[in-house]
């Protein structure tokens, strides 16, 4: 294998065969083959996409590159659930423990934060104690035990996905929809899944805004899933603002455990159910919507959901108590309003320029070594369309500092507009993907 011409060919728009992805991503693995060489690799195949079976095959590639849950013997069903990214997106956080309530089995991995979006795994670190980082034996035996585990990409899982997706991040090319694929699927399918749904999002805050783009990515990786075993379904849902109110990693966990309680933000919990629906469909638990609904409502209000997280929580060597008190959770010492200037409507609430002053309050990050803090954020209340007057909170600043404050407020004040038209604002839910293709959602 001669890496430079492989490149030169996929440069070219020339296909590689499946035996050429698989011995690149071997080699790539076991660091045989440079990051400089896999990272024209990547930009290559960013401009010039790949054929199904090159796609087909690297996704089998990346999979084979590590090893994978097995639960031999396990009758129950197995669901997960993806989110391709967003400001204030922490429905993670309350599916697998409704799911687990319901006797499906969640065996979720997730990823730190990635460009302006925040991560599950630095959200779930903001409960003092809490480790992310278990073993392929020790999530197994958690899963069996107590319904789910929450935990990141180990060493042991696709480990040539795990480099490859760092590089994507530092080589500007991200935004690749088979790469994507295959990164995702890739992760996914090693969880021994007996089905996956998606979310992906689209709008200004999303890393795909084009909602073509979205259906596409969407379609591609339900694909990949059908045709190894693994049924999946997505559903198209809004980024062109936060979802929820709470952005930041302790801030959103307890706003998912007010969700938990029954009390979380509207726009959450309907992304929420919508996303629980799919997945308790998909492993056959309930016949229709409106019957998996009234399943997953009721364990939010018999509090089984909570019980759940509070048992996952303990398990993984975090602070139980906080699901009970939140207020034990890091709190930032510098809290700062920013009220409307005038009276008017909320036209814009722009997700990626709220993500980035996130990070630059430190909640995020700009290297791959920074260190995130848990306690910083912002609370978002406003929503576009929203009308207010002057002096109404538009959103709340958590920081370390009063300098790092006034700078948030800054660019808070600069991310969210009023003015006097009523803006167009995307459908929180635009389509539902399956095998068959994407229909408008119509709810459940």
């Amino acid at each position: 294998m001669v890496v430079p011409r492989l490149i030169e060919r996929k440069r070219d728009g020339a296909a590689l065969s499946g035996d050429e992805w698989r011995a690149l991503i071997r080699a790539y693995a076991t660091n045989e083959v440079p990051e400089y060489q896999m990272a024209a690799m990547a930009m290559a195949v960013f401009f010039r996409g790949l054929e199904p079976a090159e796609l087909s095959a690297l996704t089998d590639a990346m999979l084979g590159s590590g090893d994978r849950l097995r639960f031999a013997g396990e009758r129950r069903p197995r669901i997960d659930k993806h989110s391709t990214g967003g400001v204030g997106d922490k429905t993670s956080l309350l599916l697998a423990p409704m799911l687990a309530a319901c006797g499906v089995l969640v065996p979720m991995m997730s990823g730190r934060g990635l460009g302006h979006t925040g991560g599950t795994l630095d959200k779930l670190e903001a409960i003092p104690g809490f480790t992310t980082g278990l073993s392929l034996r020790d999530t197994e035996a958690q899963v069996r035990a107590l319904g789910l585990a929450m935990i990141g990409q180990t060493a042991e899982i696709a480990p040539a996905d795990r480099k490859l997706y760092a590089l994507r991040d530092v080589t500007a090319t991200v935004e690749s929809i088979p790469l994507i694929s295959a990164s995702i699927m890739s992760k996914k399918l090693a969880e021994g899944l007996t089905g996956l749904v998606l979310d992906v999002k689209f709008g200004s805050g999303a890393f795909l805004p084009e909602p073509e783009r979205a259906l596409e990515l969407a379609k591609t990786m339900i694909d990949l899933g059908a045709a190894r075993g693994c049924p999946t379904v997505a559903l198209i849902t809004a980024m062109d603002r936060p979802l929820g109110i709470a952005c930041g990693n302790a801030l959103e966990v307890a706003e998912a455990i007010a969700g938990l309680h029954g009390a979380g933000p509207a726009d959450l919990m309907t992304v929420t159910y919508a996303l629980g629906i799919e997945m308790l469909l998909l492993a056959g638990v309930d016949p229709d919507g409106p019957a998996a609904r009234r399943r997953l409502e009721q364990t939010v209000r018999d509090g089984s959901a909570l019980a759940a997280f509070a048992r996952m929580v303990a398990a993984q060597g975090g602070d139980a108590a906080t699901i009970e008190h939140p207020e034990r959770l890091p709190r930032a010492p510098v809290q700062r309003d920013v009220p409307a200037e005038a009276d008017g409507i909320v036209t814009r609430v722009e997700p990626r320029a709220l993500g980035r002053a996130i990070i630059d309050l430190g909640g995020g990050r700009h290297e791959v070594t920074d260190v995130v803090l848990p306690d910083v954020g912002l609370e978002v209340p406003a929503k576009p369309g929203q009308r207010v007057q002057r002096g109404d909170i538009l959103a709340v600043v958590h920081a370390r500092n009063a300098a790092q404050a006034g700078a948030a407020v800054t660019a808070v004040r600069a991310a969210i507009t009023v003015g006097d038209t009523a803006p167009d604002v995307l459908p929180l839910i635009a389509w539902r993907v399956t095998t068959a293709g994407a229909t408008p959602y119509g709810g459940s």
